[in-house]
C-alpha cells in the first residue's frame, strides 16, 4: 500500500502521526511525507532564508531514519489559502506523484491557519487528483482514496474513532520528533513547552483510552467517495 500524509510544517506529521507511519512502513508499505510549508516562521532568532534550509534538513533527517520519502511543497508558513487553484494545483501534483491508496492530514478544525488550510486543500485536491482532464505538471491521474484526519495539537477538540497502538515505536517516534532541534528550541523559548515531553504524553494519553501504552488518534473524512470498509491504518 502507498501512504501519504500532509502537514503544513516540517514537524507537524512527527508530532501527529510518524509513529503510525512508522508501522505502515514495518508492513511493507510505500510512505510519503509532504509539509507544504516551509516553516519559515517557527523560529524567533534564526531569519527566515536560513531556517529554510535548516528545516529542510531537519526533515529529510527525520525521514532518512524509516526510508520515508520527504517531500516539501515549497510554500511559506501563513501564505496557504485553501481557496487558491495555484494552491491545490501543488497539492495535486503531490497527490498524483505519490499515487497514494489513503492520505493523512490536519483536522478540519484546527488551531492555526495554516492547519485549517492545509485540510481544506487536500479534501479538495484528493478529488481533483481523480480527473483525467484537470491538467496540472504531473500527467498521472490519482485515484479515489480514503482521507484520515490526524490528531490536533494536545488534543483538543479531537475525538479520535481510530486508534493505533505506536507502543513498540515510541522512541523512534521521539526519535524522528528530536531531529527538528530548531522547533524545540522553540517551542521552549517561545512557549515554555518540553516538546518531547508533550508529544510523548499527548501519545501515552490516547494510549489511556485505547488500552495501549502509547497510540495516535484519527477520524476517517465521512464523505461520499472518500469512506471503505476496509480498516487501512494498521
Amino acid at each position: 500500500m502507498r501512504v501519504l500524509a500532509i502537514g503544513a510544517h516540517p514537524d507537524d506529521i512527527e508530532i501527529a502521526c510518524v509513529g503510525t507511519l512508522i508501522k505502515c512502513m514495518q508492513r511493507g508499505d510505500k510512505v510519503f511525507v509532504c509539509h507544504l510549508s516551509t516553516g519559515n516562521l517557527g523560529h524567533m532568532v534564526i531569519p527566515p532564508q536560513e531556517l529554510i534550509k535548516i528545516r529542510e534538513a531537519e526533515a529529510k533527517k527525520a525521514g532518512s531514519y524509516t526510508g520515508i520519502e520527504v517531500i516539501s511543497g515549497k510554500m511559506n508558513d501563513l501564505e496557504i489559502y485553501d481557496n487558491n487553484k495555484a494552491s491545490r494545483d501543488i497539492v495535486v501534483d503531490i497527490i498524483r506523484y505519490s499515487d497514494p491508496d489513503i492520505i493523512i492530514t490536519h483536522n478540519p478544525d484546527d488551531y492555526m491557519p495554516d492547519h485549517t488550510a492545509v485540510s481544506r486543500l487536500v479534501f479538495d485536491a484528493c478529488f481533483t487528483a481523480t480527473l483525467p482532464n484537470y491538467p496540472t505538471k504531473q500527467k498521472t491521474t490519482a485515484k479515489l482514496t480514503p482521507l484520515y484526519y490526524m490528531d490536533s495539537l494536545a488534543g483538543v477538540n479531537f475525538q479520535p474513532d481510530i486508534y493505533v497502538d505506536i507502543s513498540d515505536v515510541i522512541d523512534l517516534k521521539l526519535k524522528m520528533l528530536n531531529c527538528h532541534e530548531s522547533q524545540i528550541k522553540w517551542m521552549s523559548e517561545h512557549d515554555n513547552i518540553d516538546f518531547p515531553d508533550f508529544v510523548k504524553t499527548c501519545a501515552r494519553y490516547r494510549g489511556f483510552q485505547s488500552g495501549a501504552d502509547y497510540a495516535e488518534g484519527f477520524k476517517q473524512c465521512k464523505a461520499y467517495l472518500k469512506l471503505s470498509t476496509v480498516r487501512h491504518l494498521p
